[in-house]
């Protein structure tokens, strides 16, 4: 096949691929998940038949973690983050040292060095974000407390990797290794220096992203959605969440999965965000797929055979250590057992930054190609057995409610009280916000009955388009002569068109400049302000727009423009006639 084919090919067997074997685990009563894994596997280097670019496939996988995360941030605010504080900061700390210990004492077990046994550890404690959100969103559990605490403490567990990536090149000597070329970006640091310049760089990106963000992401969204162009907008969605995370990790050093979850984070603060969501999600199930296609052609599945004790002493790491150090910390922190449970089941798998790191530390010397052969192997597995972990978890926390009622409704009731009071008013916040704007469309379609023909997303558009304008009693608001360049719209107050055969009064709900709008001509007639009165403006530019998309409108508004013209005409007449007489 030509190499300039193999990106669409790549793509296309993927797809194919995926949707049979996906359909075929969905009538085995599997996750599709599994059945995705499996047709990486058939695709991969290590069993007969075609064989994908695996290079090209993990860069379109992370370009779903990219969206996926993009998307989650899109429905997570910066104060849920500050929510699950309390509970996320600790919990995926205490998680990774522990986890990372067992990890240290197999490889001690297995002949490995301190540095091996640190990077599988490593490895091996830090859960995938597609998994953990996919089981998530299947249970509808993404918007509730135990969901939120979950998404927190990957993030957590995000930004402690990202510190471990950087601060791996440095200590690798230190560990038995050998410097990498690209440490601490060429310079010869010292240790304390490579660790400050990391702090800083995250501390400025995390700044950037807080106070920043929030100013200008939005107010470009609404200059684009300005245009209505549908398609323009998408792009710039996708430009925005693409940027963010190309340029977080070039600049900054954080994870492109991170610099994504941020750049969601703010556009969740634009009342266009669940826009930009509904626009994203197709492109964000798709590519989501090909990261598990692309996780399936690493594994090699000789290795069960050739190391099976190896394997399931991993396998035992993340499934057994890493759910039960989860739901004891949970539980130290008097958090309630559900909430333990539902995150020693998510938790419980490996993934995307297992991967790198795994990579990582055998550039660096210190991982035998050996231990990375097993990460893959225990990635796979844990991937494809967390749905049964899950459903275990979940089977186990309905038994307990139903043995010791008591103590299950008891404990840690004080904690999460306090944790769903706080998400509660995040959440009402967000729904007034929703409510406002809904309320701000209705009340568009209430004064102008005419907009009740269009859809609401071109209502919102229209909100977009128009700029309010104000008047007091007696200003003028156009001049006759003057060049029609927009549209009135009246919201409240009453104005008077003063032609030559008299005045006519306007109440709210009205409109008038259309005339000279539709016949390029000059204004033919004085409108003065009778009352204090807020109008919507619909610029020539806008009006045009707004109109060619909207033929039937444009029909009702020439129609209602005719018919005034007519009126003035049979005025103009009947005047003349009573003059005669």
């Amino acid at each position: 096949m030509h190499q300039e084919t193999g990106l669409i090919a790549t793509v296309a067997v993927s797809f194919v691929f995926a949707a049979v074997l996906g359909y075929c685990a969905d009538r085995l009563r599997l996750p599709p998940l599994v059945g995705y894994l499996f047709a990486g596997i058939l695709m991969g280097p290590f069993t007969p038949g075609f064989v994908a670019d695996t290079e090209l496939a993990s860069q379109l996988a992370e370009m779903g973690v990219i969206l996926l995360m993009f998307g989650v941030g899109l429905h997570f605010s910066a104060s849920d983050l500050l929510a699950v504080r309390g509970i996320a900061v600790p919990g995926a700390i205490g998680q990774i040292l522990l986890a990372t210990l067992l990890g240290v004492g197999l490889g001690e077990f297995w002949g490995w060095s301190l540095g091996a046994g640190i990077v599988f550890g490593l490895s091996l404690s830090v859960a995938s974000t597609v998994v953990l959100l996919k089981a998530l969103e299947d249970r509808n559990l993404v918007n509730t407390a135990g969901g939120r605490v979950a998404v927190g403490w990957l993030i957590v567990e995000d930004l402690a990797m990202v510190l471990a990536l950087l601060l791996l090149p440095a200590l690798a000597e230190l560990l038995g290794g050998h410097a990498n070329d690209t440490a601490s970006h060429g310079l010869d640091l010292p240790l304390s220096a490579t660790i400050a310049l990391t702090l800083l760089k995250v501390g400025a990106f995390a700044a950037m992203a807080i106070f920043l963000g929030p100013r200008i992401v939005p107010w470009l969204l609404t200059l684009i959605a300005r245009t209505g162009s549908r398609e323009l907008f998408t792009l710039t969605v996708l430009a925005i969440a693409l940027g963010i995370a190309f340029g977080s990790a070039a600049i900054f050093g954080v994870s492109f999965a991170l610099g994504a979850f941020f750049a969601g984070v703010v556009m969740s603060e634009s009342h266009l965000s669940h826009r930009a969501a509904a626009d994203s999600l197709p492109l964000q199930n798709a590519f989501s797929v090909l990261f598990f296609v692309s996780v399936g052609m690493l594994f090699d599945p000789s290795i069960i055979v050739r190391q099976p004790l190896a394997v399931i002493g991993a396998l035992a790491l993340i499934i057994v250590g890493k759910a039960i150090i989860s739901f004891g910390i949970v539980a130290l922190l008097r958090y309630p057992i559900g909430m333990g449970l539902t995150a020693a089941g998510g938790l419980a798998q490996i993934g995307e930054f297992s991967f790198i790191l795994a990579g990582l530390g055998v550039s660096l010397g210190l991982l035998p190609h050996e231990g990375q052969d097993l990460i893959l192997a225990a990635a796979i597995l844990s991937i494809t057995l967390n749905p049964l972990v899950i459903f275990v978890a979940e089977k186990l926390n309905r038994q307990i409610k139903v043995n010791w009622p008591r103590i299950y409704e008891s404990y840690g009731r004080k904690n999460q009280d306090a944790l769903a009071r706080e998400l509660e008013k995040i959440r009402a916040l967000g729904e007034e916000r929703a409510r406002q704007h809904y309320l701000r469309i209705q009340q568009l379609v209430e004064t102008f009955p005419l907009f009740s023909e269009v859809g609401e997303d071109a209502l919102e558009e229209l909100l977009l388009l128009f700029n309010p304008k104000l008047a007091s009693p007696g200003e003028r608001v156009i001049r006759r002569g003057d060049r029609g360049d927009s549209m009135y719209f009246i919201s409240s107050g009453a104005v008077e068109v003063r032609l030559a055969s008299g005045a006519v009064r306007l109440e709210p709900g009205a409109f008038f400049g259309e005339m000279a709008l539709l016949s390029g001509g000059r204004r033919t007639a004085d409108v003065i302000a009778v009352d204090f009165c807020q109008f919507e403006v619909l610029e020539r530019r806008d009006f045009n727009m707004f109109m060619s998309r909207h033929p039937n409108l444009r029909v009702i508004v020439s129609e209602m423009a005719q018919k005034r013209t007519e009126m003035n005409v049979m005025r103009q007449q009947w005047e003349k006639s009573m003059d005669l007489s």
